[in-house]
This record gives C-alpha cells, structure tokens and sequence, in this order.
C-alpha cells in the first residue's frame, strides 16, 4: 500500500478505517499452515479412533504436527507486529501502541480474540505437551519407531518374561528427574539416528541408566526369601534320532534379609545382608580377577584369581562395582538365544517335528552360518536345510515335505528372532550370565581359581546353586542320586576344571 492509500478519509479515525493488520504475508502464510495441520490433526485422531496401530501416526499427531501448529500459529501476531511497523514508518501519525477502547464494538471483539486465542492456546498446547508425554512413555515410541536401530532388542522384549512390562519402567523408572534425564539423552539417541552415528552393534551394558535397585525393584523383592525351585533342562541331541534328555533339578534360589531370614541360595550375593565387589577387565564384565566380599558378620575377605598376571596398581585402576541384579541377570529382556538353545525350545514346542533325522544338527548348522543380511539367510536356511534332505534322504524329503516345510520356517523364524547382521546383534554379541553353559556366568567367579590371602577360595562345586534330582535320556531314567554331581554323556573326567562354555559355544560343540 502506499502513504495515500493509509491515510483515512477526513472526520474518520486511523485505526477504524485501515485494512486489518491481518493482510499480510506473513500473517497469511501462517494461517495457511496452522488451518492445514489441524485438518490433518483430525484426519489422524479419526485413524487412531478407528483403531488403526502404525507407530508414526503418533509422532505426527503427537510431536511433529503441535510442534508445527504452535510456529504456523505464532507467524500470525509475528505477521501482525511487522505489519504495523511497516505502516508506521509509512505514516508516523499511527500510534506506536494498538488502542483498546472496550465502549467500542471493534475493542471489544478485539479483546474476545485476544481471550479465546490465550484459552485455545493453553488449552491445546497442555494437551500436545501431555499426549506427548505419555506418547514417549510408551512401547511403541521405544521400539516400532526407530524400527532398523532397535530392531534387535525389540524383537527381543516381545519374547521375554518382560514383554507386558512397558519400557520406561526398567529404563527410566518413576519421578520427573529420571525421566526429564532420560529425555535429555534421548536428544543425542535422535542425533545419532538421523546422522548414522550409532554403534553397531548398541554397546552393553548401558553405563547411565536408572540404579537398578530403583528400577527392579519397583516389582521385585531380593529381601524375600525362596526355596528351591524345581527346574527342567531339555536338550536334543546332534545325532540321527534328535535323542532328548532331561534334567530335573532344584534351583536354590535363596535370598531373605536379616528381618526375613537369614540370606542364603544364589541370592545370597545380593547386597541385602552380603556385599559383593569385583572389578572386571572388559567392559561387559566377563573376566573378573578381583572380587571383595563383606559377609553379614562385617568380615572383609579379597580373592585374587591365580595366574593373573595384573599387579595392585593395575587392578585399583580398574573400576571398583557392586554386585547387584544385572551382574547375573544382564539380559531380562532383550535376550538374544543361541542357535543349540533355541532349536532345543523349538523341539520342546512341538515347533519342530523330531522324526525327521538330524533336525537339530543340520538348523543349528545352517543357524550358525554367517549371512550379509537377513534375506540372505532366510534363503540359505531354505536351501540349506531342503538340500539336506533330498540329497541324503530322498524318500523322507518326498514324503514328508509338509513337516520339511514347517521345519524351514521354524528355523526362519529363529534367525529372524536372535540374529541380525544389520546390527551385527546376536548370543556372540550379548552374554547372558545367568547359568554358566553358553557364557562364563557364575564361572567368572566361581571356577575354583579365585583365592584369598589366607587360602580361602570361590567354590565352584555344584551344589551351591542347585541340586540334580534325575536325568533323562530317550524316556529312560538315568540312575543318578539325588544331590550328585552332574553326569555328562561324555566322559570329561580328562577335562576336569574347564568350563561349560569352553566347548558349548551355542552354535554345536567345538
């Protein structure tokens, strides 16, 4: 416009007769947008009122389409205020301040805008800011959306005793400050997602998360007391019958407190009564050659593993930990399983059909093979397993091609559940300390070679933590006295001391 076009007629004020402050581009342009994005808003409640379950619908309704909404609706006073410079400097005889004069119909339809825009925004921008707080608590936020980063530990979460657990309870837990902490390291998680810089695959254990007394046991209770548990190990054998045997054992859970009991059983390690320190020499913990031990009665006693070659100075430079629920208990929810243990619970399922010879020999053979990617290995699981029996089995692979084929798929699917080379995520990658067959476990400190000072050492006898009620091979009970040491079908009198995991690598025997 120009000077003339402001000026007002004679006998008729500024403010009455000008063009609204509205007509701008600015103003416009954010009028535009904001009327967009809230068709949108609502296009997307009716999608999520209509039960449709995609995990970006959230992030759009929840975080990105407000965050839009509340700069397209800020562009209109923004517009405004610009506007009203432009025409001051056009005509100075404009007031510098808008004038409000309530006996006037314009004032007081000026001043219902004012009241219903500050209502509409406090209104709708407390609702953005709760549905999304309650949108970044959810599953869905944790998993579905960064779907290629944390693929591997959600599909994980979904078979795990915690899968009905949302995530925020173990990983941030209750109270503001953890979560406003959990977000603020979120921010740098969406940095390195969107700029690929991201470990792969994600390093464990997590160094700055909840303390895990705040987090577990917000449902678990170490100070109560359990007895022994009984507990059935199936394993299949490698040979052409896929031969089972079961072990029957009672797991000798332990715990209680000085109020409760006395502690005792494997969670006797518990810091409840006991303290237990160690220092490893790799991150993930899995060589630990210092371990201190503060037992109920205040007595202090140091083991040092023999042969480690690691003098006191190297050994105070070495992060000093207290033992507590993740030291055992390191992959509750996102387990990766190895191929042996994963066939095995296979076969327990009825997934896969035992009469077919060398079942679990060959899907642990074609399991354990490395692939570029996950296409890759689901048509070498095919191949692999479909060849084996046409060339070794041809009558078997004519007639029985329906539980052939249920058997690839099975075995499809355990790949797709633990293994990911995207991620380069699998058992290799994550240990999982609770036992001792697949991994170190309770082997890194109980392996008989940690000594104190005074000859005491760190017992590795069996019974400590359990107790073999029976085994079983091929439906026969094998004669075994209760409270015995193990019976291995092989004899490994000659390799006396080594540990489990020396030979069981979770991909067949070495």
């Amino acid at each position: 416009m120009s000077p003339e076009e402001l000026k007002p007629p004679e006998n008729q004020t500024n403010e009455r007769r000008m063009p609204s402050l509205i007509h701008n581009r600015v103003s416009l342009l954010g009028i535009g947008i904001a009327s967009f994005i809230f068709a949108n808003l609502f296009f997307l409640l009716l999608l999520g009122l209509s039960g449709v379950q995609n995990p970006y619908l959230g992030i759009l309704a929840y975080l990105v389409f407000p965050i839009v909404a509340l700069f397209a609706l800020l562009l209109i006073p923004v517009g405004m205020l610009l506007e009203r410079r432009r025409r001051r400097t056009l005509e100075p005889s404009i007031p510098r301040y808008p004038r409000l004069d309530l006996n006037t119909a314009g004032g007081r339809r000026a001043l219902a805008i004012i009241v219903g825009s500050f209502v509409f925004f406090v209104a709708a921008g407390s609702t953005a800011t709760y549905k999304a707080y309650h949108f970044t608590d959810t599953v869905t936020f944790c998993g579905p959306t960064c779907h290629t980063v944390m693929k591997p530990e959600y599909t994980a979460y979904q078979d795990s005793p915690h899968a009905r657990v949302p995530c925020v309870a173990c990983h941030v837990g209750p109270g503001a400050a953890w979560y406003v902490r959990s977000k603020l390291s979120g921010v740098y998680q969406v940095y390195a997602v969107l700029f690929d810089k991201y470990p792969r695959p994600i390093t464990t254990p997590i160094k700055d998360l909840r303390p895990v007394r705040q987090a577990c046991e917000q449902c678990h209770w170490p100070q109560k007391f359990y007895g022994a548990q009984l507990k059935v190990f199936t394993h299949f054998s490698y040979d052409e019958n896929n031969t089972p045997t079961q072990i029957q054992m009672l797991i000798k859970t332990g715990g209680g407190s000085g109020e409760l009991g006395r502690a005792a059983g494997i969670h006797w390690h518990m810091n409840i009564a006991n303290q237990v320190w160690f220092r490893a020499t790799d991150k993930q913990n899995q060589d630990i050659p210092w371990v201190k031990v503060r037992a109920a009665d205040g007595r202090i006693t140091t083991y040092l593993e023999k042969g480690s070659k690691l003098g006191p100075k190297q050994l105070e430079a070495m992060p000093r930990q207290l033992m507590d629920c993740v030291t055992c208990h390191d992959r509750p929810a996102h387990k990766f399983r190895p191929p042996d243990a994963a066939v095995d619970q296979a076969f327990v399922a009825g997934k896969l059909d035992r009469s077919l010879p060398y079942l679990k020999k060959e899907a642990v053979a074609v399991l354990s093979k490395s692939y570029p990617s996950t296409k890759a290995a689901i048509e070498g699981i095919a191949t692999g397993l479909s060849n084996f029996y046409e060339v070794k089995y041809s009558q078997i692979y004519k007639t029985e091609q329906p539980q052939i084929t249920k058997a690839i798929a099975t075995v499809q699917l355990i790949y797709r559940n633990n293994i990911f080379p995207y991620m380069r995520a699998d058992w290799r990658i994550h240990p999982d300390n609770i036992g001792h067959l697949y991994y170190k476990g309770c082997f890194r400190c109980h392996d008989g070679k940690h000594v104190s000072s005074d000859g005491r050492v760190i017992s590795d006898k069996c019974d400590i933590c359990h107790t073999i009620l029976s085994e079983t091979t091929s439906g026969q009970l094998m004669p075994v006295t209760p409270g015995q040491p193990f019976k291995h079908p092989i004899d490994l009198s000659a390799l006396k001391g080594v540990a489990c995991d020396t030979c069981h690598s979770g991909r067949g025997i070495r």
